[in-house]
């Protein structure tokens, strides 16, 4: 599961963080910039493809497994991709780096498909925590290897190289395909009508069977929205704050994903702890207040250790957060349809990352930086209400849902709910 989340890591950060840094350092603007996280567009639509993943067997690959015969060949084309994309000039021909970009976000959700599908039906829901814990560390590795690792590459050899060997690392990806278990049975062969149904119809109905289903699908859009803003800005800040890219990449990339590492741990350890829906407001409120460090950032200016302070608080709180926020996705899934409700859940959340977070530009453009990081804190204040809401009316205090139709294996299938305050 680490080098599989290394895997899923690795190409994120080259059409985000590490992508929005090379068009800021080569001038491109801050509108512009902000435009670019729509290439992720395909993290926040995965769930229309995911009945696919989930059902069609590709020709002379089914043998593999019904999840290694997708994941081998999307981890190859992301590699080609990234070859691709390396070659492209965004100065002159801005288009064909962004075309590029979309086939590498298209690639990588397809592939998230597969991983996540593969991670949750390893695992029945009592290690589900630790399961996204180390699958975390290997993505945050991952982005230590496309964020420092490029960046560092970048600034001695160039962007095209650094892109060549961020595809060359995909291969760790391929090897942990080849060598994984895939116990994950297919679906019995059934006529288009009834494989239609199974594979599209049954999933979304399942999910909307639950009671307030539509208010968890809100409060999943909304959770790391605040980050999601703030994320898509912190490029073009550190250029305007005349940090090199060495400083950039070892203080964001190495020390900050190490921080985020952390949190994931903590953020883990604090869901087994106090359970899904405690965890979820612990952590969203210290990665919604961990917004402030920006501002302290852009008044400090180039100061590397406020940078350091800054980075280390707000990766670690990101890191617990995201270690609440997946354990909670992943409760929510029915193993029937692991892979189409996971994509449903982890495209929402995508929504507010690409979509809303495109807003980000003209938001920091038009307002300055100060009341920009303002905004991204109250951003993060209806996700979680709503998820406190949750907690207090629904029954099971692991999914903020009615107990699924299919939980995820053996063990307590409803914890205590929480007490009343």
């Amino acid at each position: 599961m680490l080098l599989q989340g290394f895997s899923s890591g690795l190409p994120l950060a080259l059409t985000g963080s590490t992508l929005t840094m090379w068009l800021s350092t080569e001038g491109v603007s801050k509108t512009t910039v902000g435009a670019f996280s729509l290439v992720g567009t395909a993290y926040a639509a995965k769930y229309l493809w995911s009945p696919a993943v989930d059902h069609v067997r590709l020709p002379g690959l089914a043998r593999l497994g019904r999840r290694r015969s997708w994941m081998l060949p999307v981890q190859l084309g992301l590699v080609l991709a990234l070859v691709a994309m390396g070659r492209t000039d965004p100065v002159h021909a801005l288009g064909t780096t962004a075309a590029l970009a979309v086939v590498v976000a298209f690639l990588s959700a397809t592939q998230d498909i597969g991983l996540d599908a593969w991670r949750i039906e390893q695992l029945h829901r009592a290690r589900q925590p630790l399961g996204a814990a180390a699958t975390q560390w290997g993505y945050r590795i991952g982005m230590i290897a496309s964020g420092a690792g490029a960046m560092y590459a970048a600034e001695a050899w160039g962007w095209s190289v650094a892109y060549n060997l961020m595809a060359a690392l995909m291969g760790v990806g391929l090897v942990a395909t080849a060598l994984a278990r895939d116990p994950a049975p297919w679906p019995p062969t059934t006529g288009l009508g009834d494989t239609v149904r199974q594979a599209i119809i049954d999933p979304f109905r399942d999910f909307s069977r639950r009671r307030w289903w539509a208010a968890v699908l809100l409060a999943v859009v909304l959770y790391k929205l605040g980050d999601a803003l703030a994320g898509t800005m912190t490029s073009p800040l550190y250029v305007e704050l005349k940090f090199t890219l060495a400083e950039i990449a070892s203080v964001t990339k190495v020390f900050g994903v190490i921080a985020g590492m952390a949190g994931v741990g903590a953020g883990a350890l604090l869901t087994v702890r106090v359970g899904t829906a405690r965890a979820l407001l612990l952590c969203g409120v210290a990665q919604m207040l961990s917004n402030l460090g920006y501002i302290v950032l852009w008044n400090a200016g180039h100061d590397l250790y406020a940078l350091t302070a800054v980075i280390g608080i707000e990766n670690f709180t990101g890191g617990m957060g995201s270690a609440a926020f997946v354990t909670w996705l992943s409760a929510m899934c029915a193993r029937r349809y692991t892979a189409t409700q996971y994509a449903l859940l982890s495209s929402f959340a995508a929504v507010g990352r690409t979509m809303l977070a495109a807003n980000g530009g003209w938001m920091a453009e038009a307002w300055g930086w100060t009341p920009f990081f303002l905004g991204t804190i109250v951003a993060a204040v209806p996700g979680l209400v709503l998820v406190g809401w949750l907690a207090r009316t629904t029954e099971d205090a692991e999914t903020l849902t009615p107990v699924a139709t299919d939980p995820l294996g053996p063990g307590p299938l409803k914890p205590p709910a929480l007490p009343e305050r």
